[in-house]
């Protein structure tokens, strides 16, 4: 049997799924190209872009998938949103790792940075044991 309205309520999900990909794949692109000219003001703002955008998305598509699932399309844009986010944190884990090692030639014998501080909070020493505001 044929549903007017179940079709239209489908296109109208599949059209704010798609909305709420387009900001990932933007915040992905920039930071991407952020991350290439190391230009860490527009890193950390991309990110942030990227991080809310990906909060969006997920209830949407929490929500469509009990709903009654995904359509191809989407959940392969989906799946190469998060491969790119992958291979980011990655390049971004190996400068970090980079750059970590570079301090430790130029600063010999000093502690090495406190990433997370108890239960994964802020730091509570920096990497020149100062205690940071």
């Amino acid at each position: 049997m044929h549903h007017p309205a179940a079709e239209l309520q489908a296109v109208a999900q599949t059209a704010a799924l798609e909305q709420a990909l387009v900001p990932i794949e933007q915040a992905l692109a920039a930071l991407h190209t952020a991350l290439v000219g190391r230009d860490s003001q527009v890193i950390e703002r991309e990110a942030d872009k990227l991080q809310q955008s990906l909060a969006r998305a997920v209830t949407l598509f929490a929500q469509a998938a009990r709903r009654g699932g995904l359509a191809p399309e989407l959940r392969h844009r989906l799946a190469h949103a998060s491969a790119q986010v992958a291979r980011q944190r990655e390049s971004l884990a190996r400068a970090t790792a980079a750059l970590d090692r570079a301090l430790d030639v130029l600063l010999p014998g000093s502690p090495a940075p406190d990433l997370y501080g108890p239960a994964g909070g802020t730091p509570a020493r920096g990497r020149l044991g100062q205690t940071e505001a």
